[in-house]
């Protein structure tokens, strides 16, 4: 008798090839038949008019921290995610020695939007080193996780203070050589860095600091384990990323190593771009270099109010500033100083078209009540005044707390997307899962893939769909036993309605500690979510199930 046995549902297998129908056995957490099968089982799942494929891997994510206190890393699995790769962006949160909690903390503030409450009231700090802390996460555990090891907290580690100052010496080097062999010893599948991030102090993440001469070192490291090395690259400027990838390319050829960059958007004003990454991407592949580009597949939705620092003014120095080091009562004083409204009402202007687009989507007060959905240009025309003016008034009265939507940010053509999305060179990542809670509303990608590319567009098949997030996701990062639903591989499966599966509403949630809420996506057509051969997730509700492992 096997364990579990997915009944007569439309096989999915990951591997490109056109779908059957079929049963799926599962005994012992492994898949150990397909086709039509006979035996009985404990438990069965009837899979009629459904679409049975391997369970959905998300390669950007940052639900370290999420991790210690909720061990499904929610709303992943909902949306048929059963493997995550968090430590991204060159943070993750080992190895971490006692008196660098803090500062890590701060940087995940900064450049995560995570709240500092959360971690004051979720986390319980009792490691310091890599394997304690995938020891640590390994309990409760119900998502597979493939951690990346941060290169600035590599730095952190060895160098302290200075590694926010100055490249690092050749002793210092070989101590980053030695603890990034740990990590990948203790389980991590790779190394990130960034070249873009700031800290919570608006000075570069101390991956920033490090030469060639360091990156090399750890890339030679990444070789002997044949490990993955993540970046993320100046994603503003294509002519930035061009002589990134080109970097990448020569690291990957030396080392014989595998990299990827992200993120790559897509905008209609400049299609350019794209284009020219892409030019470049393909050049280098014909090399012989393995440099993938990571796509997200849906545009981003910002939410924010000025009671709390947005991304979205990163470019705006004197908005930002305030926003982030201002208490409640400087940012209303900053707004109330005719001088210095007048300066940031100057400094925004370069950004005017996006003031226009933001809409009022909460305020508490009964008198703005009728302007919520409204555009800022709208309810401007309405008062006679600018759309920057009027989202300043509207942050006066209602003292901070009158919150506003930047829609479908990032990608600006589904058309283009989709083009993007089917080329084999591309794959899907950058969901920043865990990240962002209180703005931007995360995850979707996988509902949307087949809402929008798979039935909209058309630009992918449901078979190549598949595949792309799952068996060519697993070979990139060098998943072994994962993506493909095959005799001898994980019994990690999602099974989910075709025609339905979509990314819904937003809403809230009050799951995070500290905080009491963020902003998260509804799935809509995910039926069932088995991980390590016991369903987790079944028509919307979550199982006792914990056979997540460390991939």
């Amino acid at each position: 008798m096997l364990d579990l046995i997915i009944r007569n549902g439309t096989i999915v297998d990951g591997t490109g090839m056109p779908g059957y129908m079929g049963d799926i056995g599962i005994q012992d957490g492994k898949i150990v038949a397909t086709g039509s099968i006979d035996d009985s089982a404990t438990e069965e799942v009837d899979a009629t008019g459904l679409t049975v494929a391997p369970g959905f891997i998300d390669p950007h994510t940052h639900f370290d921290a999420q991790l210690l206190w909720d061990g499904k890393a929610k709303p992943a699995i909902e949306h048929g995610v059963t493997t995550i790769v968090p430590g991204n962006c060159s943070l993750s949160l080992a190895p971490l020695k006692a008196e660098h909690r803090m500062k890590l903390v701060g940087m995940f503030n900064q450049i995560e939007e995570m709240p500092i409450k959360a971690f004051e009231e979720g986390v319980e700090w009792n490691w310091e080193t890599f394997d304690e802390f995938i020891a640590r996460i390994k309990k409760g555990l119900t998502i597979n996780v493939a951690p990346l090891v941060g290169h600035s907290v590599l730095r952190l580690w060895v160098m302290g203070d200075a590694s926010m100052e100055r490249t690092a010496n050749a002793e210092e080097i070989k101590g980053m050589q030695a603890l990034l062999e740990e990590c990948l010893k203790a389980g991590a599948i790779g190394l990130s860095t960034s070249f873009v991030d700031m800290d919570e102090t608006l000075q570069p993440v101390p991956s920033r600091y490090a030469d060639q001469e360091e990156l090399h070192a750890l890339c030679e490291v990444l070789s002997s384990h044949n490990k993955i090395l993540q970046i993320v690259h100046e994603f503003y400027d294509a002519d930035l990323t061009v002589a990134r990838i080109d970097q990448l390319a020569e690291i990957s050829l030396k080392y014989k190593i595998t990299t990827t960059f992200s993120p790559l958007f897509v905008n209609a004003t400049e299609d350019d771009s794209v284009a020219k990454v892409m030019a470049r991407v393909d050049e280098q592949f014909q090399r012989g270099a393995r440099v993938w580009p990571q796509v997200q597949t849906r545009p981003i939705d910002i939410s924010f109010c000025f009671e709390v620092p947005s991304l979205l003014f990163i470019r705006l120095p004197s908005w930002y500033q305030v926003m982030r080091f201002g208490t409640h009562d400087e940012i209303v004083a900053a707004f109330k100083d005719e001088e210095r409204r007048t300066q940031m009402v100057a400094e925004a202007e370069t950004m005017s078209p996006l003031w226009d687009m933001l809409v009022l989507r909460q305020v508490d007060s009964d008198a703005n009540q009728s302007l919520v959905g409204k555009t800022l240009a709208e309810i401007a025309g309405m008062r006679n005044t600018s759309a920057i003016e009027t989202m300043i008034d509207l942050s006066l009265e209602e003292d901070l707390q009158a919150h506003f939507l930047a829609a479908n940010m990032g990608h600006t053509d589904n058309a283009m997307v989709g083009e993007l999305l089917a080329n084999p060179r591309v794959h899907l990542g950058a969901s920043d899962g865990g990240a962002h809670i209180l703005s931007f509303s995360t995850y979707g990608d996988t509902g949307y893939l087949f809402s929008q590319f798979v039935r909209h567009c058309k630009a992918l098949t449901i078979e190549q769909a598949v595949k792309k997030i799952t068996l060519d996701t697993a070979n990139i990062w060098g998943m072994k036993n994962r993506g493909v639903l095959k005799e001898g591989y994980a019994a990690d499966v999602t099974i989910f309605d075709a025609e339905q599966i979509d990314r819904g509403d937003e809403y809230y949630t009050d799951d995070v500690p500290g905080d009491g809420h963020r902003y998260v996506r509804d799935a809509i057509g995910v039926h069932t979510v088995v991980i390590g051969g016991a369903v987790a997730y079944q028509d919307g509700e979550y199982t006792d199930s914990a056979r997540g492992s460390i991939v």
